[in-house]
């Protein structure tokens, strides 16, 4: 997905639904990878899809990414208190709980452009399903933090194209791969979602 030339469809009546519920057809439209908008300030209109992007996902985006460092300790340098933790260097989030301990630790594919910078953020919106402006792939669990030049930044899972392809293989996270936003095996992603609501904090490091 390249920076400013894709937006978001998301396909659910509420944003910050929990995981396992997958909701009726409302529609609103939103600037998504890496938000302009949110579900709630974009006017809700009508999907010519009208299909859901889980019913045609591969197995392959239902497995779990490959969490060699399970142990790794969260960085030092990252805060304190209940937070998202990414690194840019290390390509890895952390969900780190209330007394510090490290929830799930996981490699994720971030932007191949400069596009997000090093500090802190906070959850401001969640998309459960989401499309591409212009239909090219679709995108599930997608948590907002910070919009880049055109369009906004968040996690979301690995997206699939129209062929049913993801665009990216679980062995390449941990690679740069998006145009902005950071990509997470699925079940991953499902994980962040639950973990951070909106207002969540979401520390970027270097």
């Amino acid at each position: 997905m390249a920076i400013g030339s894709l937006g978001l469809l998301s396909t659910v009546a509420n944003p910050t639904e929990p995981a396992d519920v997958v909701s009726g057809p409302a529609i609103s439209t939103a600037r998504i990878d890496p938000v302009v908008a949110s579900a709630e300030e974009t006017p809700a209109e009508k999907n010519p899809a009208e299909k859901n992007p889980a019913e045609s996902a591969p197995p392959e985006s239902l497995q779990s990414a490959v969490n060699a460092n399970e142990s790794e300790a969260v960085p030092k340098d990252s805060g304190a208190g209940k937070r998202v933790v990414f690194s840019l260097a290390a390509q890895r989030v952390w969900l780190v709980n209330a007394d510090e301990s490290v929830k799930r630790t996981y490699q994720a594919s971030g932007s191949i452009g400069d596009n997000l910078r090093v500090g802190s953020y906070k959850v401001q919106s969640k998309f459960r399903n989401a499309t591409s402006y212009d239909y090219g792939s679709t995108m599930q669990y997608f948590v907002r933090f910070t919009s880049g030049q055109n369009a906004p930044i968040g996690f979301h899972d690995i997206p699939i194209g129209h062929d049913g392809k993801m665009l990216q293989t679980l062995a390449q996270l941990g690679t740069p791969l998006s145009s902005g936003c950071i990509r997470q095996a699925r079940p991953d992603a499902i994980e962040l979602w639950n973990f951070a609501p909106v207002g969540s904090r979401v520390e970027v490091l270097g």
